[in-house]
């Protein structure tokens, strides 16, 4: 049997391993540690990552940290199999701001220390210098991770404190801050707005910019990764009669935003950007009020055309993308979220998806 080529072993074979093992593979000889360190093999593994078999969720509560795979058959959890933190950290310190193919920047709670961490490798590396860059606050700042043209991982940290702001950019290639004009509206920059992370989507990275009282200016920030130049595009045409909040989510790589807009009745709905302009896929009546014991973050992960929904407690839900009509689709949040079918006990304060080399 003729052996197989090299490209063939790594971008259809290895591709298709867990990370752990691409992880090992790198140590096979210097052509296979290029390839499967290019930004192509970590796309081809991201996406095939992206099934039902393979959906895992990092989850950190006070000191632990651990992995468990969701099964999707029944939508529960799998054994969990613990992460060791490889920098000191305090109880309920560690808070994960953005993720991209794996890599996670994070904020060390007690220091306000950013850090990048790859918990597969374990490898990390403190972004904070004596000049003051690379520390984090919360309900002041924003943070964005993404991947430039070149293959360079980069951190945009907007900064908004009192008597700084600024813009700020970190090159992991480079290992270094500089800093970036802001070239739009000054007063986004103000506490009077409030940010969110930013979600990285066909080169651009996208905070939604929500001004904190009814009635409040709504916008979405664009950034471009390789111009460096900041736009604004319009927020969905939701009605501003109340508290108005966006949560930003990228389905192979088509970015959507679940709306959410009321005071004493609320409704969501989920928009897809085509374009600069944003098209309504679903819709929800409106929901009486929610009791206090029901609010909480989500995050949304998708597979197979359905969207998996883990609450900030840790409950698991589930929607059907063609489940019609929407009366399975009810928030659960102050400002956003989903209810359909509580599948799991609380278990969790943090979560993302493991997908990476």
């Amino acid at each position: 049997m003729a052996d197989l080529p090299t490209h063939t072993i790594v971008f259809e074979i290895l591709t298709r391993l867990p990370a752990k093992h691409v992880g090992r593979s790198k140590s096979v000889c210097k052509q296979w540690y290029a390839l499967l360190s290019t930004q192509d093999f970590v796309k081809i593994h991201c996406s095939r990552s992206v099934v039902s078999s393979n959906q895992r969720v990092l989850l950190i509560d006070d000191l632990t940290c651990s992995v468990r795979p969701i099964i999707s058959n029944n939508n529960d959890y799998g054994p969990s199999s613990t992460v060791t933190f490889p920098f000191h950290h305090q109880n309920n310190d560690v808070s994960i701001l953005s993720h991209l193919n794996g890599l996670l920047c994070v904020c060390l709670n007690h220091t306000y220390e950013l850090l990048l961490w790859n918990p597969t490798t374990t490898a990390f590396k403190r972004l904070s210098t004596p000049d003051s860059h690379g520390f984090y606050i919360n309900n002041h700042d924003a943070i964005g991770l993404y991947v430039d043209a070149d293959d360079d991982y980069k951190v945009l940290h907007i900064k908004r404190r009192s008597g700084v702001l600024g813009v700020y950019v970190y090159s992991r290639e480079v290992d270094s801050w500089r800093n970036i004009p802001f070239i739009t509206r000054q007063e986004y920059l103000s506490p009077h707005f409030n940010w969110s992370a930013g979600t990285f989507c066909g080169g651009t990275l996208y905070f939604t910019v929500c001004e904190c009282w009814i009635g409040g200016t709504n916008v979405v920030i664009c950034f471009d990764v390789n111009s460096e130049q900041f736009k604004e595009i319009s927020f969905p045409p939701v009605p501003s009669n109340g508290m108005v909040q966006g949560v930003l989510v990228n389905v192979k790589n088509v970015l959507h935003m679940f709306a959410s807009t009321g005071m004493f009745e609320m409704t969501i709905d989920l928009w897809t950007l085509q374009g600069d302009y944003w098209i309504k896929v679903l819709s929800c009546p409106p929901i009486p009020p929610i009791s206090l014991s029901l609010w909480c973050d989500i995050t949304h992960y998708v597979t197979n055309g359905n969207w998996f929904v883990m609450t900030k407690l840790g409950k698991l839900f589930t929607i059907e993308m063609d489940m019609k009509p929407f009366e399975c689709f009810y928030p659960v949040s102050w400002f956003r979220g989903l209810r359909v079918r509580c599948l799991c006990r609380p278990l969790f304060h943090q979560v993302f998806r493991l997908a990476f080399t």
